[in-house]
């Protein structure tokens, strides 16, 4: 399965007001391993930043008057994202500007299987903050290179989150072909193996000995 984390950087929040996409970064996963392919670009938004986006990015609009427009760089981002699940933190804000960006060109919506990790931490950590920032010191990832949002930093860490966020999910129970496993680090590439071992039918016999001999002690002390 090929995955595309990805990210945008804008000129300001809403399409509505004429905001448009100053940066595109995709980095691509392989089962859950980033691969050297990625997709990155600077845009001019023929249009000015905002003082508001100005903070967060960094982006003037001298230098990004100089960088290509998005009708010059669509299709080979539409080639890139392909056939392929995209990993998104509040999908809903960047899809709303690609997608508003597509149809300056003409061009359909983008219809790609969407993982929104912003629901995913939601919905694994309720109540509790769930900003890439705020993810990124739950899982211990090093974000101290973010002193801006830049868009393939951004993915670098949501990769580093999202896969923290699959492989801290509640089992489902189908450990079926799953006897031995290779668990990979991802942060630091390295890996060990894991082996799953069964308990023996008297093993069993004597946890259940113990259970019960133990919770009548507890009962009746």
């Amino acid at each position: 399965m090929k995955e595309i984390v990805l990210d945008t950087e804008t000129t300001g929040i809403s399409t509505k007001e004429g905001h448009r996409i100053v940066e595109i970064g995709c980095i691509e996963l392989e089962n859950l391993i980033p691969t050297k392919n990625r997709f990155h670009c600077y845009l001019n938004p023929e249009r000015k930043v905002s003082e508001k986006a100005l903070e967060v990015h960094g982006y003037t609009d001298e230098f990004l008057s100089r960088q290509k427009k998005f009708s010059e760089i669509g299709e080979q981002f539409l080639e890139f994202i392909k056939d392929k699940r995209l990993i998104i933190h509040n999908a809903d804000f960047d899809l709303g500007h690609l997608n508003n960006e597509l149809a300056i060109l003409g061009k359909s919506k983008i219809n790609n299987e969407i993982i929104d990790t912003l629901i995913l931490a939601r919905d694994k950590f309720p109540g509790s903050p769930v900003s890439l920032d705020a993810l990124c010191k739950r899982y211990r990832i090093d974000n101290s290179k973010r002193t801006q949002h830049t868009a393939l930093i951004d993915c670098d860490l949501l990769a580093k989150v999202y896969i923290n966020l699959i492989d801290q999910k509640e089992p489902t129970l189908n450990f079926k072909n799953f006897d031995n496993e290779i668990i990979e680090n991802k942060s630091t590439g390295s890996a060990y193996f894991k082996k799953v071992i069964n308990p023996t039918k008297e093993e069993l016999k004597k946890h259940k000995d113990y259970l019960k001999n133990n919770l009548k002690k507890n009962y009746f002390n």
